[in-house]
């Protein structure tokens, strides 16, 4: 059977070289507009998936993330262009890719009180919520025998 959602490559610009870092910029730049949801990460993922828009372009990014959430484009992008975005960006990166992923896709699941698990290429869901829960309950017994951890 046929799925009825169809993917667009449009998306794929070869000459980027993997580098797609403009939606990475608007996503966290819309932080400082209120937006720490997933708004402004699937409204792009939803443009260049589904749509086949190039969201490699920082215009097209913006602009994408701006219908998504009413924020002003100018503003937004001056945002995810500022020193201030690009090195919290390139931050959470390094922190990512200090666990030697290699797959895709990869999840790093990290609780209140310091544990971590590192996922790389698994498909499967079961294992994530298992583990998911597995963190919660874990961060409750914490809580209930030691306090809520400070931030």
């Amino acid at each position: 059977m046929r799925s009825p959602f169809k993917l667009n490559s449009g998306w794929f610009e070869p000459a980027r070289k993997g580098n797609y870092h403009a939606p990475n910029l608007v996503a966290e730049a819309g932080k400082e507009f209120g937006f720490a949801g997933d708004e402004l990460r699937l409204a792009p993922a939803h443009a260049a998936l589904r749509e086949g828009r190039q969201i490699g372009d920082m215009a097209e990014a913006v602009a994408v993330a701006a219908a998504a959430t009413k924020i002003n484009a100018k503003k937004l992008r001056a945002r995810a262009e500022s020193a201030a975005v690009l090195a919290r960006v390139e931050g959470s990166t390094a922190e990512f890719f200090a666990h030697q992923i290699s797959q895709r896709p990869a999840f790093v699941l990290t609780d209140t009180i310091g544990d971590k698990a590192v996922f790389s290429g698994l498909v499967r869901i079961e294992p994530l919520v298992a583990t998911i829960d597995a963190m919660l309950g874990d961060t409750a017994a914490h809580a209930a025998h030691h306090g809520k951890p400070s931030a």
